[in-house]
């Protein structure tokens, strides 16, 4: 069998698995492989990549912006294939490279074509107002009639909005990493999730790994505001398991999974009636625009804190 006869779903795996598992972190494998599984094979899978047409990538692409999904979901799609076929016309396995003949198109005549408003990057950051941030902080700490707490670990999405940490930062702090005394936080790792697999082959469920953090700058002292070191005492007071154990710790003492704070937020943010659910990012940009604003509360905190 000719190596351009091959169905392109075992052609692009098999490269996917030689070249770009080890060059990559588990979590981008794992999303450049959800990128193949989801939007390529179904639609290009079982056809020999000697017989792929320009007019196939194109409906490929073209159905990604049809069934709703994102622009960056396209372009993803767009960028896996063009990486993938150019792998095989350098190495002359194919003759002609259809993704050549195929330009992604701006994302505002895609977002245009699914009748939806485009607005330029700087418009689209998401942040919370301060009256959402009220609304959100008298949800987050009601306390029933019995004296028990509705929300787990609420002190984390304001420790978010006081200090810009990340998810899986905030995961992955430790109580030894935060100097009450001296007002500093120190970021030194990251929680992170990725596909739970045996070999190559991907199980079901996530694991985590606990390592550096985003990027060499992101390795950082955040100063601590009054609102930030009341998080930090509710947290500790809600669960305690030493010094050297997880501020955010699960129930056993444990790192925390960041897809469980993103749940919980969705939950916390429907409970105080919001429609517009937002991610945790949300409490990051707030943060970022708070500052660039130079705004300051008398206390050191950022306007729309606790």
């Amino acid at each position: 069998m000719k190596e351009d006869k091959r169905k392109l779903k075992d052609s692009m795996q098999e490269w996917l698995e030689a070249f770009k598992y080890p060059a990559l972190q588990r979590t981008s494998y794992d999303r450049l492989e959800v990128t193949a599984i989801s939007q390529i094979y179904p639609k290009l899978g079982d056809i020999p990549i000697g017989k792929i047409s320009i007019e196939d990538i194109q409906n490929t692409i073209n159905d990604v912006m049809v069934s709703g999904l994102s622009y960056s979901t396209a372009r993803k799609t767009y960028l896996l294939l063009a990486e993938y076929f150019r792998y095989l016309e350098q190495n002359g396995i194919i003759e002609f490279n259809p993704v050549n003949c195929v330009e992604m198109m701006k994302k505002a005549h895609y977002m245009d074509a699914q009748g939806k408003e485009y607005k330029p990057s700087n418009e689209a950051v998401t942040v919370f107002t301060a009256e959402e941030i009220e609304r959100l902080r008298k949800e987050a700490f009601y306390i029933y009639k019995n004296g028990k707490q509705k929300h787990t670990q609420p002190g984390v999405y304001f420790l978010i909005l006081n200090t810009g940490l990340r998810r899986g930062e905030l995961c992955g702090l430790l109580n030894s990493d935060i100097d009450i005394n001296e007002r500093i936080l120190h970021v030194r790792r990251s929680v992170k999730e990725f596909s739970r697999r045996k070999g190559m082959k991907k199980l079901s469920g996530q694991e985590i790994c606990v390592g550096l953090p985003k990027t060499s700058t992101s390795v950082r002292d955040i100063p601590l505001n009054n609102t930030a070191l009341d998080m930090i005492n509710r947290l500790r007071k809600e669960r305690w398991f030493g010094t050297d154990s997880p501020l955010v710790p699960d129930e056993n003492g444990g790192f925390t999974k960041p897809i469980y704070l993103f749940r919980r937020f969705q939950r916390l943010q429907k409970s105080a009636g919001f429609t517009d659910i937002r991610g945790l990012h949300a409490l990051r940009h707030t943060f970022a625009t708070t500052l660039i604003n130079g705004v300051v509360k008398p206390d050191g905190s950022v306007p729309n804190s606790v």
